[in-house]
């Protein structure tokens, strides 16, 4: 039976900081639902020192910002963001209308239909998460969203040139400078100056996860992407250098992002322990992986892979990267995850900026029932149905009995007249039992 080695934080202690976190988040949106532009800008002045003529850039704001990013880091963006558009090409191309031809005369079928707008929010406080711009809003726009929405705050009190850049080479159609909760709710209700969009999508910590679920309804939401998760699953195959690196890679992340070693090897545990602490004194971020190791962090110890894997599953990481003597039998076996990292030569940092899948994943255990951020997201299948008369006389008078029996006398009579208008009497139809014309 697994073992918990370092335990994280208590479960209460982490329901009083989310039941905080709600509060704060309703009164920000009440806020911003009754009081709109007036609040928005005391919101962005109180949380970010930005108060600018417009929250929109214009075009040569943009162009200016784009000016500002050294020719290499532009090849780099660019380099990110063909990887992803050429994934999400691909499984757009997977995603097809469908019609069918169910019995002689009744066609059913689907169309596949891009949303008509989305905002997509890049985090930009403690980081600016650049590649979180090429995962929403490259994607939106291979999907083929019409209108795109980028948000980011601002970074030491002015639009973050690298950020924009890649906001505009991803394809955005609007660039908008603001930050956090105010700005999620401003864009899914609508404000003076901002008209609504139809979705949220993007990344962010526990206050823009809150601010989606409560907005959802409001506007669709891709899904819930909080804090960083990792799980690292590691045998004795591995040295601890590289699981404490890629432990602290996304712990670094913020100090509330959960960093989890699952392993069989109770020596590689304590490795992983000492190693951690030494790195965490040359880290550059140490004080932030430092704390969320020591308030979040855990060690698992399970008995063999079988275990690993209910363990994992039940755990249902945001990132799972499996470091063992084979970690095809995890990808075959693993359900509960965001996204796989397959052996030492791949690992999540790649995923967030530059091998191609998107780094938009799902957290808090909600990789149980939804997988991540892709162009499906973006897409809503709506169906259409077609019928001859022969066919809509065969589906009504079946129709009629199941309306009878649910007690619809007004769903049944819609079926019974065309039953009536439509049956030629040289092709009766035998009544079903039950059904009345």
């Amino acid at each position: 039976m697994a073992r918990i080695l370092k335990p994280g934080m208590n479960a209460q202690t982490k329901l009083s900081i989310q039941e905080s976190v709600q509060q704060t988040v309703r009164g920000i949106i009440e806020g911003i639902r009754t009081q709109g532009d007036a609040a928005l800008r005391e919101l962005s002045q109180k949380f970010d020192g930005w108060n600018p003529p417009a929250f929109r850039l214009t075009p040569e704001q943009i162009e200016a910002a784009v000016a500002q990013v050294p020719p290499e880091q532009l090849d780099s963006i660019r380099f990110s963001l063909e990887q992803v558009q050429t994934f999400a090409r691909a499984q757009r191309a997977s995603v097809h209308d469908v019609e069918i031809e169910t019995i002689p005369g009744v066609t059913l079928g689907h169309k596949v239909l891009p949303i008509n707008s989305v905002a997509c929010y890049v985090p930009g406080g403690r980081y600016p998460m650049i590649a979180s711009a090429i995962m929403s809003v490259a994607t939106a726009k291979v999907a083929g969203v019409g209108r795109v929405v980028a948000v980011t705050p601002p970074k030491d009190g002015q639009p973050y040139p690298a950020t924009v850049a890649t906001m505009h080479l991803a394809g955005a159609d609007e660039i908008y400078i603001m930050g956090g909760v105010q700005a999620l709710a401003a864009l899914a209700l609508g404000t003076e100056s901002i008209a609504p969009v139809d979705m949220l999508v993007g990344p962010g910590n526990a206050y823009v996860a809150e601010a989606k679920r409560q907005l959802f309804g409001q506007v669709g939401i891709d899904l819930l992407a909080g804090p960083t998760e990792t799980l690292v699953i590691a045998d004795d195959s591995v040295d601890a250098e590289m699981v404490a690196t890629d432990l602290l890679g996304q712990a670094e992340h913020g100090t509330n992002s959960p960093a989890v070693l699952l392993t069989t090897s109770e020596r590689l545990a304590g490795e992983v322990v000492t190693e951690i602490e030494r790195q965490l004194t040359v880290l550059a971020t140490a004080e932030v992986a430092g704390q969320a190791w020591r308030d979040y962090g855990q060690i698992i110890l399970a008995d063999d892979a079988a275990e690993m894997v209910r363990v994992a599953d039940d755990i249902a990481s945001e990132h799972v990267q499996v470091l063992t003597r084979d970690p095809d039998y995890f990808l075959n076996n693993l359900s509960n995850y965001g996204s796989l990292f397959l052996g030492p030569e791949t690992n999540v940092a790649y995923g967030d900026k530059t091998i191609g899948t998107n780094h938009i994943l799902p957290t808090g255990r909600s990789a149980r029932y939804t997988g991540g951020l892709w162009v499906g997201k973006y897409l809503k299948t709506v169906t259409y149905q077609r019928a001859t008369r022969e066919a809509s006389v065969i589906i009504g008078q079946h129709c009629s009995v199941i309306c009878e029996i649910e007690g619809f006398a007004g769903h049944q009579r819609q079926a019974d007249l065309r039953v009536e208008r439509y049956r030629q009497p040289a092709q009766l139809q035998p009544d079903p039992v039950g059904a009345s014309d």
